[in-house]
């Protein structure tokens, strides 16, 4: 077991498993292959937290039967390198999508409020109040329409917003209330832009940005792959971009472009905060652990993924 969050909600699954005469251990959350190696020798199921799973991890387990992915993601595991081997794995869609979503529209309305300086300003004893706006009167772009992004509407629709939503794989006019638009239209109509898309490729980049609505919020609660963090830096010294709010991070390092010292005001960060919910994490753990069992019975396991990304 290799996620830092397993077990850490209201159900103890650790004693669920060692119940069913498992034997649980754990592994470095980073999947540090040397590390690990020792624990999967003799393993015939891994709770695979979010580091990577390749052909050479699944080589130091031999025995292995299941990679249980504990999230949703899967963009880490070979799958191929699995399927070779007989190895089966799975996630846990849904579990966190209530979670996601709602740390989405927390920073979503930290954005627009300036939040966090005004909580800086108030602990500095020089108070200062920002003109916000308010979300209901704004008109807010979801990026990556599945799951996390219908639940991102249903809140936004609570609040009185416009929707607009990007995603290739849904046709137009299948959700009510909502419009579908291609990805330029969708920034050059939206005050807010959130994005839920999967994969690693890069959406918003330089050219993007300048189609954007000036003084526009970008909210990333998916992916740091998405965005081209330079180029979010750049846009927001020059007001094209009002806000950037994020819960990921491609590059936290000291000197890093977003996290310079003059974008503090119009910048929010949380890390990696989405899915660590008690809800969440019992969901996610539910689903693995079921995972396991059904496995260990010889049964097929729910939410099976194949080379693909296919269930």
């Amino acid at each position: 077991m290799t996620s830092r969050s397993f077990s850490s909600g209201d159900l103890d699954l650790v004693a669920e498993l060692e119940a069913a005469g498992c034997e649980v251990r754990s592994g470095p959350p980073d999947h540090d292959l040397a590390r690990l190696a020792p624990l999967l020798a003799d393993a015939v199921a891994w709770i695979a937290g979010t580091g990577p799973v390749t052909a050479a991890h699944l080589d130091a387990g031999p025995h292995l039967r299941l990679v249980a992915r504990y999230g949703v993601g899967t963009d880490a595991v070979d799958l191929a390198a699995a399927a070779e081997r007989d190895v089966l794995v799975t996630n846990t869609p849904g579990a966190n999508t209530e979670a996601v979503a709602d740390l989405t529209l927390a920073l979503t309305l930290a954005a627009l409020r300036d939040v966090v300086p005004g909580d800086r300003g108030v602990r500095a004893a020089t108070p200062t109040v920002s003109r916000g706006r308010e979300l209901g009167s704004l008109t807010v772009g979801v990026v990556g329409f599945g799951r996390i992004g219908r639940s991102v509407a249903r809140r936004l629709t609570g609040f009185g917003s416009r929707v607009l939503a990007y995603d290739p794989f849904v046709e137009p006019g299948s959700v009510a209330g909502v419009e579908l638009l291609e990805l330029p239209g969708l920034v050059a109509q939206s005050d807010v832009v959130t994005l839920h898309a999967p994969g690693d490729d890069v959406l918003v980049d330089a050219s993007l940005l300048e189609r954007f609505r000036p003084g526009a919020v970008l909210v990333n609660a998916a992916r740091a792959a998405l965005v081209d963090e330079a180029a979010v830096a750049d846009a927001l010294r020059g007001q094209r971009l009002g806000r950037y709010a994020a819960d990921v991070l491609d590059d936290d390092s000291r000197g890093a472009p977003l996290l310079a010292d003059d974008l503090a005001d119009v910048t929010v960060f949380t890390s990696h905060a989405g899915a660590h919910t008690v809800g969440a994490v019992d969901g996610m753990g539910r689903g693995a652990v079921d995972a396991v069992l059904a496995v260990l019975a010889d049964r097929t396991p729910p939410n099976l993924v194949r080379p693909g990304g296919a269930a």
